[in-house]
C-alpha cells in the first residue's frame, strides 16, 4: 500500500501503538501524533518518524486522513475540536461499539476502521492475520477506509455500525471473557503455590482446536459430560470463593444449555 496518504493519529495508547507503525510500513505517512501526554506521543511520534503534539492547536490542517484511536468515552469531547477547519479530510474511529454517525454532526467524510485484535503495547501483533471491519459514510470514503484496511490485511468486511457493536460484543466473549477465566484459574493456582504456566499448554491446544473445530464440536470437560459428581466437588472446593463459585455453575449451565440446543439443530436437520 504504497500510496503515502498523510495520516494524523489522535491517540497514543496500545490500539494506536500497532497500528500506526503497521500503516507507517506499509507506506503511510504518519505526520503527527497526538496525546494529551506528550511523553506518550513522543514514544509512537519517534517510530514511525512523526511529530509529536499535545495541543490540539498545533494540530496540521493538511493531512487526508485523522485517525482517533482513542477511548469510547473521549470521543464525543475530541471529535469537534479535530475535525473543526479540515472539511475534505476523512476522520475514522477505531472502537468496535460506537456508531460511525458521532461524526455526523461535524464531518462530511469518515468511517469507521475497526480491526478485531487485543494490544498491548509489549508485543507486535501480525496484522495480516486480523479482520478489519469497516464502514463509511460515502462511497469515496469507504474506497479509502478499505485500501487503508487491505493495505495491511486481506480479512476486510463492510459492516454497519449494528452489526460491528455486535462482532465487538462477540469479541469481549471471546477474549476479555476468556483471559479473565485464566486470571480465575490463576487465582485458585496461587492458593497452591502452582505457577499459571503449568496451564499453559492447556490453552494453546484449546485455541488451536478451534482453528480446525466449531467451537460446540472442541468443547469439552464435566458439564459437557454431566458429571455431576464431578461438578459437585468443584463447587464444594469453591466455597470460599464465591464469585469463582457462580461463575463455574453459570458457565457449566451455559455449556449444557449450548450443547442441547447443538443436538437439536442436529436432530431437526436429519429429519
Amino acid at each position: 500500500m504504497d500510496n503515502g496518504l498523510r495520516i494524523v493519529f489522535i491517540g497514543a495508547g496500545r490500539l494506536a501503538s500497532s497500528l500506526a507503525p503497521a500503516l507507517h510500513k506499509a507506506g503511510c505517512c504518519i505526520v503527527q501524533v497526538f496525546s494529551r501526554t506528550l511523553e506518550s506521543a513522543q514514544v509512537l511520534a519517534s517510530k514511525v518518524g512523526a511529530e509529536a503534539v499535545d495541543d490540539m492547536r498545533l494540530l496540521t490542517a493538511d493531512a487526508e486522513v485523522y485517525i482517533f484511536a482513542v477511548t469510547d468515552t473521549a470521543l464525543p469531547s475530541l471529535i469537534p475540536q479535530v475535525t473543526e477547519g479540515r472539511g475534505e479530510a476523512l476522520f475514522l474511529h477505531t472502537a468496535g461499539s460506537v456508531a460511525m454517525d458521532v461524526f455526523k454532526p461535524y464531518a462530511a467524510h469518515y468511517g469507521a476502521l475497526y480491526p478485531m485484535q487485543t494490544f498491548s503495547k509489549e508485543r507486535e501483533v501480525d496484522f495480516s492475520q486480523v479482520t478489519f471491519f469497516i464502514e463509511a459514510s460515502d462511497d469515496s470514503s469507504l474506497l479509502r477506509t478499505r485500501m487503508l484496511a487491505e493495505g495491511l490485511s486481506r480479512n476486510v468486511i463492510q459492516l454497519s455500525s449494528e452489526g460491528r457493536k455486535n462482532i465487538h460484543m462477540a469479541a469481549v466473549f471471546a477474549c476479555n471473557f476468556a483471559n479473565h477465566c485464566y486470571q480465575l484459574s490463576a487465582e485458585i493456582l496461587e492458593r497452591y503455590g502452582v505457577p499459571f504456566s503449568v496451564m499453559q499448554s492447556l490453552v494453546d491446544e484449546t485455541a488451536q482446536k478451534v482453528h480446525h473445530l466449531a467451537p460446540a464440536d472442541a468443547q469439552s470437560g464435566p458439564a459437557l459430560r454431566h458429571d455431576e459428581s464431578v461438578m459437585s466437588d468443584h463447587l464444594s472446593l469453591l466455597a470460599s470463593m464465591p464469585y469463582h463459585e457462580r461463575v463455574y455453575r453459570l458457565m457449566s449451565e451455559s455449556i449444557q444449555h449450548s450443547d442441547a440446543v447443538s443436538r437439536q439443530r442436529k436432530a431437526d436437520s436429519s429429519l
